[in-house]
């Protein structure tokens, strides 16, 4: 459940949301190097698709989020690929919401680029074991912290919903597993084939971000 549809929100939440996103956007178009369009718009396509498989857990459902693996590879450029496809999924699917943009795009993004950010220093000249654990660290907390943001947006919003958060943070446990596993596998596969797709090798040649 992390689209939240419209029509769930307070007023002040979906505010807060909306200008924590604008705020990260300016931020991350400011950043975006235009050489690394190609690799932002596949990834914003990849989550596109696999964010549109919902897998029903108990009275919800889940999807995959891959904020963690998009955080490693594009950084803050990770929130306008979020967005762009969450805009897409509620225009053409009704999946989500338009009021809800903000809040979405806030929940999903934000956990996985910093979550990267952290992490990525670790993924210099990684061999694909350790780039396995680092992305299967940053995939399972940022789905965690998406769970917890998601369910703090549900009872700031209404204390009715109190039960719905906590039932929202136990269906996000499959997800948090699956999304580590999965990410530990594709950093594993591009520290081995592509090295230099992760943060860690712009960090080092002087301390910004190339995917920012």
């Amino acid at each position: 459940m992390a689209h939240i549809p419209d029509g769930v929100l307070s007023v002040p939440v979906l505010v807060g949301g909306g200008v924590v996103t604008a705020a990260a956007l300016a931020y991350a178009l400011k950043k975006l190097d235009e050489d690394r369009l190609p690799r932002v718009a596949v990834l914003a396509a990849l989550f596109f698709v696999a964010s549109l498989i919902s897998v029903a857990v108990g009275p919800t459902s889940v999807h995959l989020l891959l904020s963690g693996l998009m955080g490693l590879i594009i950084g803050w450029s990770a929130v306008p690929a979020v967005f762009v496809g969450l805009v897409l999924q509620a225009v053409f699917f009704g999946f989500g919401g338009v009021t809800t943009l903000g809040v979405n795009t806030m929940n999903i993004a934000l956990p996985g680029v910093l979550w990267a950010m952290l992490f990525a220093p670790l993924l210099a000249n990684a061999n694909p074991r350790r780039a396995a654990m680092v992305g299967a660290t940053v995939a399972a907390l940022s789905v965690a912290s998406t769970a917890v943001m998601v369910a703090l947006s549900l009872t700031l919003s209404d204390a009715s919903y109190t039960l719905s958060a906590r039932i929202v943070l136990l269906s996000y446990g499959p997800l948090l597993v699956g999304e580590a596993i999965l990410t530990g596998f594709a950093c594993a596969f591009l520290a081995r084939v592509s090295p230099d797709i992760f943060l860690a090798p712009a960090m080092r040649r002087g301390g910004k971000l190339a995917a920012s």
